[in-house]
């Protein structure tokens, strides 16, 4: 049933299809050709030109209210706020005669720190698309609903760069004292999700949670782990664990009341998705709801090619969490018992697991190191060495130091061990060595969570100064050490070498902003 929502907003536009069902927004979305049934029921859908995010056209306006907590740089670029108005205003009229769809959400499973959002959105499948990855308030809720935020998602519109103060026709703005995010210019419905990712770790700290991008999940004795770590690096497919229950996959906070997670759905990549090794993931790609971004289809017998890389790389799944069999509903775990920190290094030099040190840990959460997949943004088509602060730097509003001391106390106030895991490449950089073998990547972080690994033999690694096990089980011990593996040694070595220079050239931005402890934390090699 169409509803005409009550926020100022819906004079945006003619009308307002508010908070309707996932069968209707999908006939709604057949019917406007926006997208083809699968065989087994999901919504696959593209994206156009835009199949990543575009880091480089989100900016967030300049503002007296926030001026002065925000980390303003390449991340948060700034954009006046005359530019936004103007930018809005034009928006306003050229939606003025259209309908629209609205979508209430909730953003953080925890009430004390909860957010309500609205998304607006010009299609019926990024309508489902909110819908599946916030969480969806009790029917009840919904007369009164009154949102903290707004998100107006139109990727139709185009930005005017010459009069607008963007880079493009694309544009993600934020305006913080507003609580309002505008996208236009580009159909990725990421940008949804991540706008009000952003929202939150702007507002968590002042509320003393540490907001996160992470997984959480948890075991059956309430032994939590966040999973940090960037897109591809493992943290969906390693929090799904049919072993433990899913909190959540990608976003969450971390307070006194402990963890919990800021969305109702995940958003998983499903390049390659294997039954085998991923098959709760794997089984939301055949149930209605769930909506598949670039994920190549058989026009004639609707099924899909998981396989494919035809429109990207980054082929993408959003569905609600439920869709996971062991998905822990309530969104909330207590303090954690583990922390691991993941990366993917595309240059075969990391240890497939080490234990670091808390000054090691703040070390590495600032330097967020991993390498860009192809396709999880604009212009990346192979793997790239990249640091990204805090293991999400795009969607971090404040300067980095501040998450990492947040981080920090928490591990020293809970006591909680920290683990680094490459889920990269072994026996070579990419190209010549291999992607690290899934199930000894289980093996490991499984044998970490259950103390496993807390009375085996250790060596400290020369070079990056990590503590690397010499056993773990169902591991080859040759696995474990990455020189081993490489069929030159002295190639690792120099391999390794740059891999540490990297590090401390990057680093040297956070210097003066940390403990000459956490300073001395990273890899270390002569001049």
């Amino acid at each position: 049933m169409t509803q005409m929502t009550d926020h100022p907003a819906a004079t945006i536009g003619r009308v307002v299809h508010a908070n309707l069902s996932v069968a209707e927004l999908y006939e709604r979305a057949i019917r406007a050709g926006e997208g083809a049934i699968a065989a087994e029921g999901p919504l696959v859908v593209r994206t156009g030109k835009h199949t990543g995010r575009s880091p480089q056209d989100k900016f967030v306006v300049r503002e007296p209210w926030s001026e002065s907590k925000i980390w303003w740089g390449e991340v948060n670029q700034p954009i006046e706020e005359e530019h936004y108005l103007r930018l809005r205003a034009r928006l306003l009229e050229y939606v003025a005669d259209r309908e629209l769809y609205a979508q209430d959400c909730y953003i953080g499973a925890h009430p004390a720190h909860r957010r309500s959002l609205r998304v607006y959105t010009e299609t019926a499948w990024a309508s489902i698309f909110a819908e599946n990855l916030f969480r969806r308030p009790p029917h009840e809720d919904l007369p009164g609903f009154v949102p903290n935020f707004t998100i107006i998602n139109v990727p139709s519109f185009k930005a005017d760069p010459t009069t607008e103060g963007t880079r493009s026709e694309t544009a993600i703005l934020l305006h913080l004292q507003r609580m309002e995010i505008i996208i236009v210019g580009t159909e990725y419905a990421g940008e949804i999700k991540k706008g009000a990712f952003t929202v939150m770790n702007y507002l968590m700290p002042d509320e003393g949670v540490l907001p996160m991008h992470s997984a959480v999940n948890v075991g059956k004795g309430g032994d939590s782990v966040i999973f940090f770590g960037l897109s591809g690096t493992g943290k969906t497919t390693l929090s799904a664990d049919p072993l433990r229950s899913l909190i959540g996959d990608d976003e969450h906070g971390w307070g006194d009341v402990g963890v919990f997670n800021f969305e109702g759905g995940c958003y998983a990549k499903t390049i390659r998705l294997s039954p085998m090794y991923e098959p709760d993931i794997f089984q939301t790609t055949k149930r209605f709801g769930t909506i598949l971004e670039n994920v190549d289809i058989d026009p004639v017998t609707r099924h899909l090619d998981l396989n494919s890389e035809r429109f990207t790389e980054n082929t993408r799944g959003a569905y609600p969490i439920h869709f996971i069999g062991n998905a822990d509903e309530t969104g909330i775990a207590g303090q954690p018992k583990n922390v691991v920190l993941l990366t993917a290094d595309a240059f075969g030099a990391l240890p497939p697991i080490s234990r670091l040190t808390h000054e090691q840990a703040k070390y590495h959460f600032i330097s967020g190191y991993t390498a860009k997949l192809a396709g999880t943004e604009v212009g990346i088509t192979e793997p790239k060495a990249t640091f990204s602060a805090c293991f999400g730097a795009p969607f971090m509003p404040r300067h980095p130091g501040v998450y990492a001391e947040m981080l920090g106390e928490r591990l020293a106030r809970w006591d909680v061990p920290v683990w680094f895991v490459n889920t990269g490449w072994t026996g070579g950089p990419y190209g010549v060595g291999q992607r690290m073998n899934i199930n000894f990547t289980r093996a490991m972080v499984r044998a970490a969570l259950s103390g496993r690994l807390d009375n085996v033999e250790y060596v400290v690694d020369p070079i990056f100064g990590v503590a690397v096990p010499t056993s773990c089980p169902d591991v080859p011990s040759e696995f474990l050490q990455p020189r081993n593996t490489w069929q030159d040694g002295d190639a690792y070595d120099e391999q390794a070498r740059g891999i540490a220079r990297m590090f401390m050239k990057n680093f040297e931005k956070y210097a003066d902003g940390v403990t000459e402890a956490v300073r001395e934390a990273g890899p270390r090699v002569a001049e």
